[in-house]
């Protein structure tokens, strides 16, 4: 059984737009927040891109806050496979 815990950035490294972060632990899987890119057309092309895991196998989202850069890429998430839950507080619900 694998125990190691990993963190893969999915967006805003190396820019401040389109935060994922997908967190693996043994068991889960978690992406935290599923923002969309905002700005530079090159950054706005990547909301297209394929996710580079696949959704389905993804556990559960948290979002930090309800700004699009944070959570705009959630409606595409769920089209492409991931049916989990969105933990947030109230005020980003």
């Amino acid at each position: 059984m694998n125990d190691s815990i990993s963190i893969q950035f999915f967006g805003a490294a190396r820019c401040v737009t389109g935060s994922k972060y997908l967190l693996r632990t043994p068991g889960n899987t978690t992406l935290i927040d599923c923002g969309l890119f905002q700005g530079l057309k090159e950054l706005r092309q990547r909301n297209w891109e394929p996710l580079p895991s696949d959704p389905a196998k993804i556990d559960q989202v948290i979002l930090t806050h309800a700004h699009i850069d944070h959570t705009g890429y959630l409606p595409r998430l769920h089209k492409e496979g991931f049916d989990g839950p969105v933990y947030c507080t109230p005020s980003t619900a």
